[in-house]
């Protein structure tokens, strides 16, 4: 997920911004409607529960698949 900040709203909340973008999510800083800044986590190799917390993010707010879709997915380009 992506955040979209100015820069005055940046300035004020970078700390919970900075929550957020180690918690998997990226921050785009704008001056007015221009996007000037990407704010992203610094990946870091075995850091189990930072990749747990990006997968999560991710993941939040998005519909369930369904059984219908797995088996649609599942079956497609097979002869009836």
């Amino acid at each position: 997920m992506t955040v979209k900040v100015k820069v005055g709203e940046a300035k004020t909340h970078l700390s919970k911004l900075l929550v957020k973008v180690e918690a998997g999510e990226d921050v785009i800083i704008s001056r007015g409607n221009t996007p000037v800044a990407r704010l992203s986590r610094i990946r870091r190799e075995n850091d189990i529960d930072a990749l747990i917390a990006e997968i999560r993010a991710q993941r939040a707010g998005r519909q369930l698949t369904t059984p219908e879709e797995i088996r649609a997915w599942r079956d497609e380009g097979q002869r009836p």
